[in-house]
């Protein structure tokens, strides 16, 4: 596995999150073209690490981020690119076996997907997510920096939020 972490700044109205990465596990899961066992074993591997799975699907294709939930994604299935942080931001490509733990206010979106492309959501046990798709408010901001950091990564278990950038 080969993990890479980044800060954003913000961007545009999109707050994105200037103290914990956005952090790229590449091949986190060895891909063995069974779509619902590598979705089951994602589920397993957040569950075990306390991130609560809670969703099957794609990903968004226009820009949002979260408030009020940090998020983990496994994708179990095809390949995307996806764009963190707002217009102009970064790309990234993604692939079955993959996972990305996105902080609160990261925003991201999916730019271009093959046909089968599929993830699945994960977010820190006790947090609920929402989307916004408009600039934050002082609530929304105050909502962000009152949240708990995760107490594990979601796919190494290790203690905290992966800081090493």
């Amino acid at each position: 596995m080969e993990i890479t972490s980044f800060l954003l700044s913000e961007n545009a109205w999109l707050p994105n999150n200037d103290r914990l990465p956005v952090v790229i596990y590449r091949a986190a899961l060895e891909s063995e073209g069974k779509d619902d066992d590598l979705a089951a074993r994602f589920e397993a591997l957040f569950a075990a690490n306390g991130w609560v799975p809670d969703w099957r699907d794609g990903i968004f294709d226009y820009h949002h981020y979260h408030s009020t939930a940090h998020e983990a994604l496994g994708i179990f299935a095809g390949t995307a690119t996806l764009e963190l942080g707002g217009p102009g931001a970064r790309r990234v490509e993604v692939a079955a076996g993959d996972a990305l733990m996105i902080p609160t206010g990261t925003g991201h979106r999916c730019t271009s997907a093959s046909d089968d492309f599929k993830v699945v959501g994960a977010y820190p046990q006790g947090q609920n997510w929402d989307i916004c798709r408009e600039a934050p408010d002082d609530a929304t901001r105050a909502r962000m920096a009152a949240l708990a950091d995760p107490r594990r990564d979601p796919v190494t278990g290790d203690n905290g939020a992966r800081t090493g950038l």
